[in-house]
């Protein structure tokens, strides 16, 4: 056997030695990719997993915003119409009492509300106000008030005052005040209009 053949196969063992450890090594390398493939597969998985729950939770909230708002709107407006109705029946009230002053009815009322008022005020002078038009009648029930008990002591204000009917009275002193005007008992009156107008809306009524 000459030199060359045995170098010629030592050679070619050297070159299959290294080309098996090549083809191991790129063994090795791909099977390490195709594993971290695999593993990042799952963790992209679990990120896009993620994803979509935070978007899906965003969603929740702004559904929940959207709604908790459109039924903020929609109550508001409830009390818009409400607050409306109300000052429309007050209005409309105002005006019907407003027209009544000539009735016999308002003059028995208004004869009934002097006399509670100044005795609610207690002893002592009491100064009654009203509107100017219904001077002249309260001046009258306060002296016929007076003929029937002759302690009480009540005089009419020169200034008028603006109310659509009824009247205020204040101790001498100032200290004491008993509002019993139509309006303030309109106003006292509003709480249960809205309440009645509110079951109304809703089909309570």
């Amino acid at each position: 056997m000459s030199s060359n053949s045995a170098l010629e196969r030592t050679i070619d063992k050297v070159l299959s030695q290294k080309e098996a450890e090549l083809i191991s090594k790129i063994d090795s390398a791909y099977q390490e990719s195709l594993n971290n493939l695999e593993a990042s597969r799952g963790k992209l998985e679990a990120e896009r997993t993620k994803i979509i729950e935070s978007a899906k939770k965003q969603a929740e909230n702004l559904k929940r915003q959207i709604v908790g708002s459109s039924r903020l709107a929609a109550r508001n407006q409830e009390l818009l119409m409400i607050e409306n109705a109300v000052n429309d029946a007050f209005e409309e009230a105002r005006k019907k009492l407003a027209s009544s002053g000539g009735k016999d009815s308002y003059r028995t009322l208004l004869s009934s509300i002097v006399e509670d008022s100044v005795s609610s005020v207690g002893s002592g002078e009491v100064l009654v106000e009203c509107n100017k038009n219904d001077a002249e009648l309260v001046r009258k029930i306060i002296a016929d008030l007076q003929k029937k008990n002759p302690k009480v002591q009540a005089r009419l204000s020169d200034q008028p005052i603006d109310v659509i009917g009824g009247i205020r009275v204040k101790s001498a002193d100032g200290t004491m005040t008993y509002d019993n005007t139509l309006d303030s008992r309109i106003e006292r009156l509003k709480p249960l209009i809205r309440k009645n107008i509110a079951q109304m809306l809703r089909g309570e009524a």
